[in-house]
């Protein structure tokens, strides 16, 4: 919990600000006050049963500040139930892991008293979101004041509210403590160590630590390809026989790498405690519209939605588009390739200096424009995927991420597949490889840290300076915090963040036998991400809710499918070399025939290797088959009792 800052409930009690919600500024009085209420409420009565005291007006410093802001906080004993409503896993006396229960919660382990210091203030946010979340509606038709916004029972009212703009935003405040001493340990230090994951997700929660742990884990495991690249690009470039052994050795890298993050993924993931941890019902996207009716699941009323509807427009609108995005990226690439013979016959009639400098314009001005066209497709798929009126989130992210995929995969690595298999010109390739990965690691980070950072800084400079003056001396006012972390930029999760890895693993799996620099370059790249992620995550973005998750999700069949198109590509590569092909030298049938058996072996073995190596150590399997196996015997001797029981007092049965 946070400490240092506090608000006086209404009751004389005081509670830790955790969360702050701002309503619009012109949102009307009867909504905001039957808000408060529904959020004051006890459950019993169908509240949230919260604390929620308003921003005092006297810390309205300009006429321009919003007066509709509020500070949410919880009692811990309604802190400790929400953990048992939303599953929480904690660490038991006997070392395992198990959902927390009030009723059991002193034979946790770090349950000490009244259970102060047992959540901690992240897992407090989630729950305090959780709880606004599931804050239903009961008997009222619209929300008061707004008799055209209709209220559905049983509906969440945060996303309701949220959808029509009455609630702007809705985020937690940062512990400047905790956050300074992550800050010291995690990137002020420059130091070759291991990232605190157990406090990054202490303080942001499982799913960001997840994905810097990826981040380690994805870079620690380039530095044998790295250290065997840099030989093979000393030597001679010509010589591309010596990269068939390079070549195998990337095709068992991309396996055993992924196969072994899973193993690692379930080990912290247990150890977070959310392996086992069930999941949540989803309620409806925010977005989500349709014509009234009665959900089948939960026999609640709410918009519905024909599903027919919702294909038609995958089918007909979606598919098209994302088929014409892949044309105009085809054009480009194109166009691209003019470019390069024309600037190649400049240097060819009169090698000079400047002449060979020419020569990298071209890729340089189409890495640019890819990263540029990546960047307007995101937004349009984001579009097209919301109007296409998914119902819940993880469906929408899932369609989300296929469209992005689809066309980023398309974008970046097209022209390389066209160099490599189509003009089968080796040292183009390489050079356009060097050259869209150099330009596109550079971009990134001037895009994704520094020009946020930048950015964040002149929108806010003076509060910007207070907040480094206070962090240095004292602790800073809970008006001055609120309204400086108000203006920060959202962060919008880790989705464009994998995408860059991902990017960045097709680049290293695919080609890089041509030129084995690559993993040297995105080792490089992913240390100075590590420090400007971590940047960005602590002075530019408001705190983001802890999500709880247990692996990478759909990320990880991303990788997947990459390593499986790595296989082909660098099976096709060494069918391509003067020494392969020297073995069969009146025959390509026979070449084909023989390069396409090796890439059926090849993948036979990394099916192979996936099913060998088990996704979950076998410690970890043995502590959840324990605990499966106690719960059963648990539940066996509740119901025996109750059976004694009603024999006892019914002896006539």
């Amino acid at each position: 919990m946070q400490k240092g800052l506090s608000v006086s409930d209404s009751d004389g009690s005081t509670f830790a600000p955790l969360v702050v919600l701002e309503l619009a500024p012109n949102t009307k009085e009867e909504a905001v006050e039957w808000l408060l209420k529904r959020i004051r409420d006890k459950q019993q009565d169908g509240g949230a049963e919260l604390l929620v005291e308003k921003l005092s007006p006297e810390d309205q410093s300009t006429e321009k500040d919003n007066p509709n802001v509020y500070m949410v906080g919880a009692s811990m004993r309604r802190l400790l139930f929400g953990a048992e409503d939303v599953g929480l896993f904690k660490e038991f006396n006997d070392g395992t892991m198990r959902s927390f229960t009030c009723a059991n919660r002193h034979n946790f382990k770090e349950f000490q008293g009244d259970g102060d210091s047992f959540l901690s203030m992240a897992e407090c946010q989630y729950i305090i979101k959780h709880e606004l979340d599931t804050l239903r509606a009961k008997g009222e038709a619209h929300v008061p004041g707004y008799p055209k916004m209709k209220l559905y029972p049983g509906k969440s009212v945060i996303r309701r509210i949220q959808s029509k703009g009455i609630l702007v935003q809705i985020f937690p405040l940062h512990e400047n403590e905790e956050l300074k001493r992550l800050s010291f340990s995690w990137y002020k230090q420059f130091k070759l160590s291991f990232q605190p994951l157990d406090d990054i997700r202490h303080y942001f929660g499982e799913g960001l630590a997840l994905y810097f742990a990826f981040l380690e884990y994805f870079t620690f495991a380039l530095i044998p390809m790295a250290i065997i690249g840099i030989p093979y690009y000393l030597f001679d470039w010509e010589d591309y026989d010596k990269y068939t052994v390079f070549a195998g050795f990337n095709l068992v890298w991309c396996t055993v790498i992924l196969e072994l993050w899973k193993r690692l993924s379930a080990s912290l993931a247990y150890r977070w405690g959310t392996l086992s941890r069930k999941k949540a019902f989803e309620e409806p996207r925010p977005g989500f519209h349709g014509i009234l009716g009665f959900n089948p699941v939960t026999g609640r009323e709410e918009p519905l939605y024909p599903n027919f509807k919702r294909q038609l427009r995958i089918y007909l609108v979606s598919v098209p588009f994302v088929l014409l995005c892949l044309y105009l990226s085809l054009y480009v690439m194109m166009i691209y390739f003019e470019m390069e013979g024309w600037v190649l016959m400049i240097h060819d009639e009169e090698p000079t200096f400047w002449t060979g400098v020419l020569l990298f314009i071209p890729s340089v001005i189409y890495a640019v424009v890819i990263e540029i066209m990546n960047l307007i497709y995101r937004y349009a798929a984001e579009y097209l995927t919301n109007w296409e009126n998914h119902r819940l989130e993880s469906t929408f992210q899932n369609h989300l991420v296929l469209k992005v995929l689809v066309f980023n995969f398309f974008n970046c690595f097209a022209s390389l597949f066209y160099i490599a298999f189509v003009m089968q010109d080796m040292g183009l390739l390489r050079q356009s490889l060097a050259t869209l990965l150099i330009t596109s690691q550079i971009l990134n980070q001037i895009m994704e840290a520094f020009l946020p950072y930048w950015l964040q800084r002149r929108r806010n400079k003076k509060a910007h300076r207070r907040v480094i003056k206070t962090l240095a001396d004292k602790e800073l006012p809970l008006s001055d915090q609120v309204k400086l972390e108000a203006d920060m930029s959202t962060y919008l999760g880790t989705f464009d963040d994998y995408l860059e890895l991902f990017l960045l693993f097709g680049y290293v799996s695919l080609f890089s036998c041509v030129y084995p620099l690559a993993a040297v370059l995105v080792v490089l790249n992913n240390v100075t991400e590590m420090y400007s992620d971590a940047l960005k995550m602590c002075k530019v973005f408001k705190r983001p809710f802890s999500e709880p998750a247990a692996d990478v999700g759909v990320w990880q069949l991303a990788f997947e499918a990459m390593s499986v198109i790595a296989v082909v590509t660098n099976c096709a590569l060494i069918g391509m070399s003067p020494q392969v092909k020297s073995y069969f030298p009146e025959s390509d049938t026979q070449l084909i025939m023989w390069v396409v058996a090796g890439e059926h072996l090849l993948l036979a073995v990394k099916f192979i290797l996936t099913f060998v190596i088990p996704d979950i150590p076998k410690n970890i399997q043995i502590k959840l088959s324990r605990l499966e196996f106690e719960s059963l015997e648990a539940l066996k001797k509740r119901i025996l009792e109750k059976i004694m029981g009603k024999i006892i007092d019914n002896p006539c049965m």
